[in-house]
Protein backbone atom coordinates (compact mmCIF):
# COMPACT_ATOMS: atom_id res chain seq x y z
CA UNK A 1 0.00 0.00 0.00
CA UNK A 2 1.57 3.34 -1.05
CA UNK A 3 2.54 5.61 1.82
CA UNK A 4 3.05 8.86 -0.07
CA UNK A 5 1.09 11.89 1.28
CA UNK A 6 -1.31 12.03 -1.66
CA UNK A 7 -2.27 8.36 -1.28
CA UNK A 8 -2.77 8.80 2.45
CA UNK A 9 -5.06 11.77 1.91
CA UNK A 10 -7.11 9.82 -0.64
CA UNK A 11 -7.59 7.02 1.87
CA UNK A 12 -8.70 9.33 4.69
CA UNK A 13 -10.98 11.67 2.70
CA UNK A 14 -14.72 11.08 2.99
CA UNK A 15 -15.77 10.57 -0.62
CA UNK A 16 -19.30 9.88 -1.80
CA UNK A 17 -18.06 6.99 -3.97
CA UNK A 18 -14.75 5.31 -4.59
CA UNK A 19 -13.24 2.53 -6.64
CA UNK A 20 -9.74 1.52 -5.60
CA UNK A 21 -7.19 0.31 -8.13
CA UNK A 22 -5.82 -3.22 -7.99
CA UNK A 23 -2.41 -1.89 -9.05
CA UNK A 24 -1.90 1.00 -6.67
CA UNK A 25 1.23 3.10 -7.19
CA UNK A 26 2.90 6.02 -5.48
CA UNK A 27 1.37 9.36 -6.42
CA UNK A 28 3.65 12.29 -7.19
CA UNK A 29 1.54 15.17 -8.56
CA UNK A 30 -1.93 16.65 -8.97
CA UNK A 31 -3.32 18.07 -12.21
CA UNK A 32 -6.46 19.76 -13.49
CA UNK A 33 -5.72 19.10 -17.17
CA UNK A 34 -5.71 15.57 -18.57
CA UNK A 35 -2.97 16.38 -21.08
CA UNK A 36 -0.53 17.25 -18.29
CA UNK A 37 -0.84 13.95 -16.46
CA UNK A 38 1.68 11.13 -16.12
CA UNK A 39 1.53 7.73 -14.43
CA UNK A 40 1.92 9.29 -10.98
CA UNK A 41 -0.83 11.91 -11.39
CA UNK A 42 -4.07 12.53 -9.58
CA UNK A 43 -6.38 14.19 -12.12
CA UNK A 44 -9.03 16.45 -10.58
CA UNK A 45 -11.68 16.64 -13.29
CA UNK A 46 -14.56 19.02 -12.58
CA UNK A 47 -17.70 18.21 -14.57
CA UNK A 48 -19.93 21.15 -15.49
CA UNK A 49 -23.51 21.45 -16.67
CA UNK A 50 -22.84 22.00 -20.35
CA UNK A 51 -23.81 20.47 -23.67
CA UNK A 52 -21.15 17.73 -23.58
CA UNK A 53 -22.17 14.14 -22.90
CA UNK A 54 -20.21 11.83 -20.62
CA UNK A 55 -19.23 9.89 -23.72
CA UNK A 56 -17.72 13.05 -25.24
CA UNK A 57 -15.92 13.75 -21.97
CA UNK A 58 -14.42 10.28 -22.07
CA UNK A 59 -13.32 10.54 -25.71
CA UNK A 60 -11.91 14.05 -25.44
CA UNK A 61 -10.21 13.96 -22.05
CA UNK A 62 -10.09 10.59 -20.31
CA UNK A 63 -9.60 7.83 -22.90
CA UNK A 64 -5.86 8.41 -23.33
CA UNK A 65 -5.07 10.10 -20.02
CA UNK A 66 -2.19 8.29 -18.26
CA UNK A 67 -3.19 9.43 -14.75
CA UNK A 68 -3.24 6.85 -11.95
CA UNK A 69 -6.21 8.39 -10.10
CA UNK A 70 -9.29 10.26 -11.26
CA UNK A 71 -11.21 12.51 -8.86
CA UNK A 72 -14.49 14.01 -10.06
CA UNK A 73 -17.30 16.08 -8.58
CA UNK A 74 -20.03 13.73 -9.83
CA UNK A 75 -20.60 10.23 -11.17
CA UNK A 76 -19.85 9.81 -14.89
CA UNK A 77 -21.34 7.16 -17.12
CA UNK A 78 -17.92 6.43 -18.61
CA UNK A 79 -16.27 5.06 -15.45
CA UNK A 80 -16.59 1.46 -16.63
CA UNK A 81 -14.54 2.34 -19.72
CA UNK A 82 -11.47 3.14 -17.59
CA UNK A 83 -11.29 0.06 -15.30
CA UNK A 84 -7.57 0.37 -14.63
CA UNK A 85 -7.80 3.68 -12.75
CA UNK A 86 -8.73 4.40 -9.16
CA UNK A 87 -11.74 6.73 -9.16
CA UNK A 88 -13.10 8.95 -6.38
CA UNK A 89 -16.24 11.10 -6.43
CA UNK A 90 -16.56 13.96 -3.95
CA UNK A 91 -19.65 14.59 -1.88
CA UNK A 92 -21.96 17.40 -3.06
CA UNK A 93 -20.47 20.74 -2.11
CA UNK A 94 -17.09 19.25 -1.09
CA UNK A 95 -15.23 19.56 -4.40
CA UNK A 96 -13.35 22.81 -3.77
CA UNK A 97 -12.38 21.88 -0.24
CA UNK A 98 -11.04 18.48 -1.32
CA UNK A 99 -8.92 20.11 -4.03
CA UNK A 100 -7.65 22.64 -1.48
CA UNK A 101 -6.46 19.90 0.89
CA UNK A 102 -4.41 18.29 -1.85
CA UNK A 103 -2.98 21.68 -2.84
CA UNK A 104 -1.94 22.23 0.78
CA UNK A 105 0.27 19.13 0.56
CA UNK A 106 2.14 20.02 -2.63
CA UNK A 107 1.74 23.80 -2.77
CA UNK A 108 1.43 25.19 0.77
CA UNK A 109 0.72 28.92 1.03
CA UNK A 110 3.58 31.03 2.27
CA UNK A 111 2.86 32.53 5.68
CA UNK A 112 2.64 36.30 5.93
CA UNK A 113 1.40 36.89 2.37
CA UNK A 114 -1.42 39.42 2.12
CA UNK A 115 -4.18 38.68 -0.40
CA UNK A 116 -6.57 41.20 -1.95
CA UNK A 117 -9.39 40.15 -4.28
CA UNK A 118 -11.37 42.26 -6.73
CA UNK A 119 -14.66 41.14 -8.27
CA UNK A 120 -17.36 42.86 -10.34
CA UNK A 121 -18.69 42.71 -13.89
CA UNK A 122 -16.47 45.43 -15.36
CA UNK A 123 -13.38 47.21 -14.09
CA UNK A 124 -11.63 44.30 -12.33
CA UNK A 125 -8.54 44.45 -14.53
CA UNK A 126 -8.16 48.22 -14.31
CA UNK A 127 -8.65 48.26 -10.53
CA UNK A 128 -6.10 45.49 -10.03
CA UNK A 129 -3.52 47.21 -12.25
CA UNK A 130 -4.08 50.56 -10.50
CA UNK A 131 -3.65 48.88 -7.11
CA UNK A 132 -0.57 47.02 -8.31
CA UNK A 133 1.02 50.30 -9.45
CA UNK A 134 0.22 52.07 -6.17
CA UNK A 135 1.53 49.30 -3.95
CA UNK A 136 4.68 48.83 -6.05
CA UNK A 137 5.41 52.55 -5.85
CA UNK A 138 5.26 52.22 -2.05
CA UNK A 139 7.83 49.45 -1.89
CA UNK A 140 5.54 46.42 -1.85
CA UNK A 141 6.54 43.29 -3.75
CA UNK A 142 3.37 42.55 -5.70
CA UNK A 143 2.13 39.52 -7.63
CA UNK A 144 -0.96 40.39 -9.71
CA UNK A 145 -3.24 37.83 -11.32
CA UNK A 146 -5.95 38.58 -13.84
CA UNK A 147 -7.15 38.83 -17.40
CA UNK A 148 -3.86 40.28 -18.65
CA UNK A 149 -1.84 37.45 -17.09
CA UNK A 150 0.32 36.93 -14.02
CA UNK A 151 2.77 39.74 -13.21
CA UNK A 152 5.58 39.85 -10.67
CA UNK A 153 7.22 43.21 -9.98
CA UNK A 154 5.49 44.55 -13.10
CA UNK A 155 6.86 41.87 -15.44
CA UNK A 156 4.56 39.30 -17.01
CA UNK A 157 5.35 35.76 -15.89
CA UNK A 158 2.68 33.89 -17.83
CA UNK A 159 -0.72 34.25 -19.48
CA UNK A 160 -2.98 31.60 -17.97
CA UNK A 161 -5.91 32.15 -20.32
CA UNK A 162 -8.19 32.74 -17.33
CA UNK A 163 -9.26 35.80 -15.37
CA UNK A 164 -8.87 33.60 -12.29
CA UNK A 165 -6.92 30.37 -12.93
CA UNK A 166 -8.12 27.00 -11.59
CA UNK A 167 -7.14 26.36 -7.97
CA UNK A 168 -4.36 23.84 -8.70
CA UNK A 169 -2.83 26.22 -11.24
CA UNK A 170 -3.21 29.16 -8.87
CA UNK A 171 -1.58 27.36 -5.96
CA UNK A 172 1.25 26.12 -8.19
CA UNK A 173 1.93 29.69 -9.33
CA UNK A 174 1.87 31.03 -5.79
CA UNK A 175 4.18 28.29 -4.54
CA UNK A 176 6.65 28.57 -7.43
CA UNK A 177 7.14 32.32 -7.05
CA UNK A 178 6.60 32.68 -3.31
CA UNK A 179 10.06 34.08 -2.63
CA UNK A 180 9.38 37.10 -4.84
CA UNK A 181 6.24 38.69 -3.38
CA UNK A 182 4.56 39.78 -0.18
CA UNK A 183 1.21 40.91 -1.61
CA UNK A 184 -1.09 39.15 -4.08
CA UNK A 185 -3.71 41.25 -5.88
CA UNK A 186 -6.07 39.18 -7.98
CA UNK A 187 -9.16 39.45 -10.12
CA UNK A 188 -11.82 37.12 -8.78
CA UNK A 189 -14.40 36.19 -11.39
CA UNK A 190 -17.88 34.78 -10.82
CA UNK A 191 -16.76 31.56 -12.50
CA UNK A 192 -13.86 31.28 -10.05
CA UNK A 193 -16.10 31.84 -7.05
CA UNK A 194 -18.74 29.42 -8.30
CA UNK A 195 -16.23 26.68 -9.19
CA UNK A 196 -14.09 27.01 -6.06
CA UNK A 197 -10.97 28.23 -7.89
CA UNK A 198 -10.11 30.53 -4.97
CA UNK A 199 -11.06 28.13 -2.17
CA UNK A 200 -9.01 28.81 0.95
CA UNK A 201 -7.43 32.02 -0.36
CA UNK A 202 -7.48 34.31 2.69
CA UNK A 203 -8.44 37.74 1.39
CA UNK A 204 -7.42 40.43 3.85
CA UNK A 205 -9.78 42.83 2.08
CA UNK A 206 -11.65 42.83 -1.21
CA UNK A 207 -13.26 45.15 -3.71
CA UNK A 208 -16.41 44.94 -5.85
CA UNK A 209 -16.55 47.28 -8.84
CA UNK A 210 -20.11 46.99 -10.18
CA UNK A 211 -22.73 44.51 -11.28
CA UNK A 212 -24.46 44.34 -14.67
CA UNK A 213 -25.64 41.63 -17.07
CA UNK A 214 -22.97 39.20 -18.21
CA UNK A 215 -22.16 35.46 -18.25
CA UNK A 216 -25.81 34.38 -18.26
CA UNK A 217 -24.80 31.57 -20.63
CA UNK A 218 -23.08 30.05 -17.58
CA UNK A 219 -25.08 31.31 -14.59
CA UNK A 220 -28.46 31.15 -16.42
CA UNK A 221 -30.04 34.01 -14.47
CA UNK A 222 -29.07 37.27 -12.84
CA UNK A 223 -29.75 36.07 -9.29
CA UNK A 224 -27.35 33.12 -9.65
CA UNK A 225 -24.71 35.40 -11.14
CA UNK A 226 -24.98 37.79 -8.21
CA UNK A 227 -24.93 34.97 -5.65
CA UNK A 228 -21.76 33.58 -7.21
CA UNK A 229 -20.01 36.94 -6.87
CA UNK A 230 -21.30 37.37 -3.31
CA UNK A 231 -19.26 34.32 -2.27
CA UNK A 232 -16.26 36.61 -2.08
CA UNK A 233 -17.61 37.67 1.32
CA UNK A 234 -16.91 34.17 2.65
CA UNK A 235 -13.21 34.48 1.72
CA UNK A 236 -12.62 37.78 3.54
CA UNK A 237 -10.82 37.17 6.82
CA UNK A 238 -11.91 38.42 10.24
CA UNK A 239 -11.26 42.15 10.47
CA UNK A 240 -11.39 42.59 6.71
CA UNK A 241 -13.75 44.75 4.68
CA UNK A 242 -15.40 44.78 1.30
CA UNK A 243 -15.19 48.05 -0.61
CA UNK A 244 -17.76 48.71 -3.30
CA UNK A 245 -18.26 51.51 -5.80
CA UNK A 246 -21.93 50.65 -6.34
CA UNK A 247 -24.42 51.60 -3.63
CA UNK A 248 -26.98 49.24 -5.22
CA UNK A 249 -24.56 46.31 -4.87
CA UNK A 250 -23.67 47.26 -1.29
CA UNK A 251 -27.35 47.40 -0.31
CA UNK A 252 -28.11 44.10 -2.01
CA UNK A 253 -25.25 42.32 -0.27
CA UNK A 254 -26.84 42.79 3.13
CA UNK A 255 -27.91 39.35 4.31
CA UNK A 256 -25.92 37.47 1.65
CA UNK A 257 -23.61 35.84 4.22
CA UNK A 258 -23.81 34.65 7.80
CA UNK A 259 -20.44 36.28 8.52
CA UNK A 260 -20.39 39.95 9.40
CA UNK A 261 -18.16 41.63 6.84
CA UNK A 262 -18.31 45.43 6.84
CA UNK A 263 -19.19 46.83 3.41
CA UNK A 264 -18.08 50.35 2.53
CA UNK A 265 -19.67 52.14 -0.42
CA UNK A 266 -17.30 54.57 -2.16
CA UNK A 267 -17.94 57.60 -4.40
CA UNK A 268 -15.71 58.12 -7.46
CA UNK A 269 -12.28 59.56 -6.71
CA UNK A 270 -11.93 63.32 -7.05
CA UNK A 271 -9.12 64.27 -9.40
CA UNK A 272 -7.99 67.77 -10.27
CA UNK A 273 -6.81 69.42 -13.49
CA UNK A 274 -3.19 68.35 -12.92
CA UNK A 275 -4.21 64.69 -12.72
CA UNK A 276 -6.46 64.91 -15.78
CA UNK A 277 -3.71 66.55 -17.82
CA UNK A 278 -1.22 63.84 -16.87
CA UNK A 279 -3.60 60.87 -16.89
CA UNK A 280 -6.42 61.59 -19.38
CA UNK A 281 -8.03 58.18 -18.77
CA UNK A 282 -9.14 59.55 -15.39
CA UNK A 283 -11.60 61.80 -17.23
CA UNK A 284 -13.84 58.75 -17.36
CA UNK A 285 -16.18 58.32 -14.41
CA UNK A 286 -15.72 54.56 -14.25
CA UNK A 287 -11.94 54.94 -14.08
CA UNK A 288 -12.39 57.34 -11.17
CA UNK A 289 -14.52 54.64 -9.56
CA UNK A 290 -11.74 52.11 -10.17
CA UNK A 291 -9.25 54.54 -8.64
CA UNK A 292 -11.47 55.03 -5.58
CA UNK A 293 -11.52 51.27 -5.04
CA UNK A 294 -7.77 50.90 -5.53
CA UNK A 295 -7.17 53.84 -3.18
CA UNK A 296 -9.29 52.37 -0.37
CA UNK A 297 -7.61 48.96 -0.68
CA UNK A 298 -4.16 50.55 -0.78
CA UNK A 299 -4.90 52.68 2.28
CA UNK A 300 -5.90 49.58 4.24
CA UNK A 301 -2.80 47.64 3.29
CA UNK A 302 -0.29 50.47 3.58
CA UNK A 303 -1.97 51.90 6.69
CA UNK A 304 -1.41 55.35 5.27
CA UNK A 305 -3.19 58.02 3.27
CA UNK A 306 -0.16 59.06 1.23
CA UNK A 307 -2.13 60.46 -1.66
CA UNK A 308 -2.39 61.53 -4.45
CA UNK A 309 -2.02 57.98 -5.76
CA UNK A 310 -2.89 59.01 -9.33
CA UNK A 311 0.77 59.88 -9.94
CA UNK A 312 1.62 56.17 -9.91
CA UNK A 313 -1.00 55.07 -12.46
CA UNK A 314 -0.45 53.97 -16.03
CA UNK A 315 -2.97 53.34 -18.79
CA UNK A 316 -4.03 49.69 -18.84
CA UNK A 317 -3.60 47.62 -22.01
CA UNK A 318 -6.82 47.70 -24.03
CA UNK A 319 -8.66 49.88 -21.51
CA UNK A 320 -9.43 53.29 -23.06
CA UNK A 321 -6.20 53.03 -25.03
CA UNK A 322 -5.98 56.16 -27.18
CA UNK A 323 -4.28 57.13 -30.45
CA UNK A 324 -4.71 60.74 -31.54
CA UNK A 325 -4.35 61.85 -35.16
CA UNK A 326 -5.11 65.57 -35.33
CA UNK A 327 -8.83 65.98 -34.61
CA UNK A 328 -9.42 62.22 -34.83
CA UNK A 329 -9.07 60.09 -31.72
CA UNK A 330 -9.13 56.29 -31.83
CA UNK A 331 -10.03 54.50 -28.58
CA UNK A 332 -9.44 50.77 -28.16
CA UNK A 333 -11.34 49.31 -25.23
CA UNK A 334 -12.30 45.87 -23.92
CA UNK A 335 -15.94 46.94 -23.39
CA UNK A 336 -17.93 43.82 -24.23
CA UNK A 337 -21.08 44.15 -22.12
CA UNK A 338 -24.02 46.54 -22.57
CA UNK A 339 -23.08 48.40 -19.38
CA UNK A 340 -19.42 48.75 -20.32
CA UNK A 341 -20.22 50.03 -23.81
CA UNK A 342 -22.83 52.40 -22.39
CA UNK A 343 -20.34 53.66 -19.80
CA UNK A 344 -17.53 54.40 -22.21
CA UNK A 345 -19.76 56.10 -24.80
CA UNK A 346 -21.55 58.13 -22.14
CA UNK A 347 -18.21 59.22 -20.71
CA UNK A 348 -17.02 60.33 -24.14
CA UNK A 349 -20.22 62.27 -24.80
CA UNK A 350 -19.90 63.96 -21.41
CA UNK A 351 -16.18 64.69 -21.63
CA UNK A 352 -16.15 65.73 -25.30
CA UNK A 353 -19.61 67.21 -26.01
CA UNK A 354 -18.56 68.78 -29.32
CA UNK A 355 -17.15 65.57 -30.82
CA UNK A 356 -18.84 63.20 -33.24
CA UNK A 357 -18.77 59.60 -32.04
CA UNK A 358 -18.33 56.43 -34.08
CA UNK A 359 -18.63 53.00 -32.45
CA UNK A 360 -17.34 49.71 -33.87
CA UNK A 361 -18.02 46.47 -32.02
CA UNK A 362 -19.23 42.87 -32.20
CA UNK A 363 -20.31 40.18 -29.74
CA UNK A 364 -18.77 36.85 -28.86
CA UNK A 365 -20.28 33.58 -30.00
CA UNK A 366 -21.42 30.74 -27.72
CA UNK A 367 -22.19 33.25 -25.00
CA UNK A 368 -25.23 35.10 -23.65
CA UNK A 369 -27.36 35.97 -26.69
CA UNK A 370 -29.67 38.28 -24.72
CA UNK A 371 -27.01 40.95 -24.35
CA UNK A 372 -26.47 41.33 -28.10
CA UNK A 373 -29.42 43.63 -28.89
CA UNK A 374 -28.66 45.50 -25.65
CA UNK A 375 -25.16 46.19 -26.99
CA UNK A 376 -26.75 47.48 -30.17
CA UNK A 377 -29.08 49.74 -28.20
CA UNK A 378 -26.21 51.14 -26.12
CA UNK A 379 -24.11 51.89 -29.21
CA UNK A 380 -26.95 53.52 -31.14
CA UNK A 381 -28.00 55.75 -28.22
CA UNK A 382 -24.64 57.48 -27.98
CA UNK A 383 -23.07 57.28 -31.45
CA UNK A 384 -23.44 59.19 -34.68
CA UNK A 385 -22.40 56.11 -36.64
CA UNK A 386 -22.23 52.41 -35.73
CA UNK A 387 -20.23 49.68 -37.46
CA UNK A 388 -21.20 46.16 -36.45
CA UNK A 389 -18.58 43.49 -37.05
CA UNK A 390 -17.25 40.20 -35.74
CA UNK A 391 -15.55 39.58 -32.40
CA UNK A 392 -14.89 36.00 -31.24
CA UNK A 393 -17.56 34.01 -33.09
CA UNK A 394 -16.24 30.72 -31.72
CA UNK A 395 -18.54 28.03 -33.17
CA UNK A 396 -21.40 30.37 -34.16
CA UNK A 397 -22.07 31.91 -37.56
CA UNK A 398 -20.81 35.53 -37.32
CA UNK A 399 -23.73 36.76 -39.43
CA UNK A 400 -26.21 35.22 -36.98
CA UNK A 401 -24.49 37.01 -34.10
CA UNK A 402 -24.64 40.29 -36.02
CA UNK A 403 -28.34 39.76 -36.75
CA UNK A 404 -28.96 39.48 -33.00
CA UNK A 405 -27.11 42.77 -32.45
CA UNK A 406 -29.00 44.58 -35.21
CA UNK A 407 -32.30 43.81 -33.47
CA UNK A 408 -31.36 46.54 -30.99
CA UNK A 409 -30.26 49.18 -33.53
CA UNK A 410 -32.71 51.47 -35.34
CA UNK A 411 -32.64 51.17 -39.11
CA UNK A 412 -30.38 53.50 -41.02
CA UNK A 413 -27.63 54.31 -38.51
CA UNK A 414 -25.45 51.21 -38.76
CA UNK A 415 -23.26 49.45 -41.26
CA UNK A 416 -22.30 45.79 -41.21
CA UNK A 417 -18.86 44.53 -42.18
CA UNK A 418 -18.33 41.00 -40.95
CA UNK A 419 -14.54 40.76 -41.12
CA UNK A 420 -13.06 42.88 -38.36
CA UNK A 421 -9.91 44.08 -40.22
CA UNK A 422 -12.10 45.26 -43.12
CA UNK A 423 -14.44 46.97 -40.67
CA UNK A 424 -11.59 48.92 -39.09
CA UNK A 425 -10.25 49.89 -42.52
CA UNK A 426 -13.72 51.21 -43.39
CA UNK A 427 -13.82 53.13 -40.11
CA UNK A 428 -10.60 54.89 -41.09
CA UNK A 429 -11.95 55.65 -44.55
CA UNK A 430 -15.06 57.21 -43.01
CA UNK A 431 -12.93 59.41 -40.77
CA UNK A 432 -10.63 60.37 -43.64
CA UNK A 433 -13.65 61.48 -45.70
CA UNK A 434 -14.78 63.97 -43.05
CA UNK A 435 -13.48 67.57 -42.97
CA UNK A 436 -10.19 67.78 -41.06
CA UNK A 437 -11.61 70.40 -38.70
CA UNK A 438 -14.32 68.04 -37.40
CA UNK A 439 -13.58 66.38 -34.07
CA UNK A 440 -14.26 62.64 -34.18
CA UNK A 441 -13.80 59.98 -31.51
CA UNK A 442 -13.99 56.40 -32.75
CA UNK A 443 -14.37 53.59 -30.23
CA UNK A 444 -13.19 50.13 -31.27
CA UNK A 445 -14.72 47.94 -28.60
CA UNK A 446 -14.71 44.35 -27.48
CA UNK A 447 -11.17 43.04 -28.00
CA UNK A 448 -9.05 45.42 -25.95
CA UNK A 449 -5.95 43.54 -24.78
CA UNK A 450 -6.83 40.35 -26.69
CA UNK A 451 -4.46 39.48 -29.51
CA UNK A 452 -6.53 36.80 -31.22
CA UNK A 453 -9.84 35.92 -32.85
CA UNK A 454 -11.45 32.68 -31.67
CA UNK A 455 -13.30 31.00 -34.53
CA UNK A 456 -14.19 27.40 -35.40
CA UNK A 457 -12.15 25.98 -32.55
CA UNK A 458 -8.97 27.89 -33.40
CA UNK A 459 -7.40 31.11 -32.17
CA UNK A 460 -5.58 33.04 -34.85
CA UNK A 461 -3.44 36.09 -34.16
CA UNK A 462 -5.29 39.37 -34.44
CA UNK A 463 -4.84 42.79 -32.83
CA UNK A 464 -7.01 45.91 -32.94
CA UNK A 465 -3.84 47.85 -32.12
CA UNK A 466 -2.08 46.46 -35.20
CA UNK A 467 -5.05 47.32 -37.42
CA UNK A 468 -5.11 50.90 -36.12
CA UNK A 469 -1.38 51.23 -36.78
CA UNK A 470 -1.67 49.70 -40.25
CA UNK A 471 -4.52 51.95 -41.37
CA UNK A 472 -2.99 55.09 -39.92
CA UNK A 473 0.12 54.38 -41.99
CA UNK A 474 -1.99 53.59 -45.06
CA UNK A 475 -3.58 57.01 -44.88
CA UNK A 476 -0.33 58.81 -44.08
CA UNK A 477 -1.44 59.87 -40.62
CA UNK A 478 1.84 58.66 -39.12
Amino acid sequence: MPTDPLSRLLRTTDFAWRRESATACSLTNIQWRADRCDSGSVLFFQRFDDDKSDSEIYTRYLARCPCAVLVTNRMLECFERIPEKAIYVTRPGDWAEVVRRFCDILYPLKSGVRFIGVTGTNGKTTTVKYLESILSAHGQRVLSIGTLGVFLAGERLVETGFTSPPLIELRRLLHTHQSGFDVVVMETSSHALDQGRVQGIPFENAGWTNFTQDHLDYHHDEASYFSAKARILDLIQDGGRLYCTSRAVADRLVGQTTRHVPIDSLPPAIVGPEALAAKPFLALDFNRQNLALATALADRLLETHDQPYWQHLEAVDGRFECRVFGKRTLVIDFAHTPDALEAILTAIRSGFPQAHVLALFGCGGDRDRTKRPLMGEAASRHSDCVIVTSDNPRTEDPERIIADILAGIPAGISEVIVERPAAIAHLFDLLAARPAKEHWIAVIAGKGHERYIDQDGHKRYYSDQDEVERNARRLGWI
